[in-house]
């Protein structure tokens, strides 16, 4: 089957859309007030907790296939990236509450038309474990955000429970050969973040095309991470404790891939919840992400990373322009959301434009 093209059309927002992302805005600006009153500082609404802030490079080769060597991706060339990892919830809970994690990508030396707004040579790719988006739409992610908002005021207890409910659902599908996205949303199992994989979710334009993609890990002392499990009651940090301990003795390797848009019945544009299919067209390697052995978690660096460092969807090539729903609410609540924080922190926002600029 040939990958279909990119055009405009292939998006089509709902008559409504502006409103509901309004509304998804006002209420995670309310989850934020909330977890700031508790915690006596303001936090990411989600990603809030980062397991390892690093540095490494991304390395695309020169002899990609045309309908891959797109955008970014056009010619070989080794890039710099900054990567912070991240638990998934909007405050800084126990590691007994294992959701969903983060990966946020930010490549330097990203040249071509930018999207409007984005004046810089970077380009971010926010990534989260899990294939899926499960709220699927804008209108989705207005109710589940209204969900996760109204339970940000309960006890950390509470969402130990929930999330201990969830990763047990998670494995009995597991065993069975199933899979809840849910369930794997609020609870992800307690393995190690550098053995997860990380997925876009959602489209982007991949130039003259379409696709999803994700960061696949790729090296033999992350393969042998394959049994590593948490024990949450010796270690309220234990991901990052782990982490960062990996990172003093190995480096770790993760292969960037991207899926093709190649059937519109079975891989929609507009409802991020629908796993595109492998047997229409499979994830293949773009480029090769390696991260360095390094203090993955100092003072100077984490305190850059989670207070002054943003990563946005919207810090994008047009060449790799977020799409659907989803990714069409994200490119307005990240800046919003970003800016209530910095306002509530006074921490000024840092849109390095060279990996000189992270501290060491």
């Amino acid at each position: 089957m040939p990958y279909l093209r990119y055009a405009p059309e292939i998006e089509r927002p709902e008559p409504d859309e502006e409103a509901v992302i309004e509304g998804i805005i006002q209420g995670m600006i309310g989850q934020l007030g909330t977890v700031e009153a508790r915690e006596g500082h303001a936090v990411r609404a989600s990603h809030a907790k980062s397991t390892a802030c690093v540095v490494g490079t991304m390395e695309v080769p020169d002899d990609l296939p045309a309908e891959l060597a797109q955008g970014l991706f056009a010619r070989g060339k080794t890039h710099a990236v900054a990567i912070r990892f991240a638990q998934g919830p909007g405050e800084t809970l126990g590691d007994r509450v294992s959701t969903h994690r983060g990966m946020a990508i930010k490549v330097f030396g990203a040249e071509g038309e930018r999207l409007p707004g984005h004046d810089a040579p970077v380009q971010d790719f926010v990534l989260s474990t899990g294939t899926t988006f499960p709220s699927g739409t804008a209108r989705g992610f207005l109710r589940d955000g209204a969900a996760i908002s109204g339970s940000a005021a309960l006890p950390e207890g509470a969402k130990s429970a929930v999330s201990s409910l969830a990763r047990n659902l998670n494995r009995a599908l597991g065993a069975v050969g199933a899979s809840s996205p849910t369930a794997e949303f609020f609870g992800h199992p307690y393995d190690h973040p550098l053995r997860n994989a990380y997925f876009s979710q959602a489209p982007l334009r991949w130039g003259d095309h379409v696709a999803k993609i994700g960061a696949f890990p790729a090296s033999a002392p992350q393969d042998a991470l394959r049994d590593w499990r948490l024990n949450p009651h010796q270690d309220e940090d234990g991901f990052r404790t782990a982490t960062v301990a990996y990172f003093r003795a190995h480096d770790a390797v993760f292969e960037l891939r991207a899926q093709l848009w190649a059937n519109a019945d079975t891989q929609p544009i507009e409802d991020a919840s629908v796993e595109w299919p492998e047997a229409d067209s499979q994830y293949r390697t773009v480029a090769t992400i390696t991260l360095p052995r390094q203090d993955a978690h100092s003072d100077a660096r984490a305190r850059f990373f989670d207070e002054a460092l943003t990563f946005r969807p919207s810090h994008s090539l047009a060449a790799h322009r977020p799409l659907g729903s989803v990714m069409r609410a994200r490119l307005r609540v990240y800046p919003a959301l970003s800016e209530v924080r910095h306002r509530a922190t006074g921490v000024a926002e840092a849109h390095p434009t060279r990996i000189e600029e992270i501290p060491a």
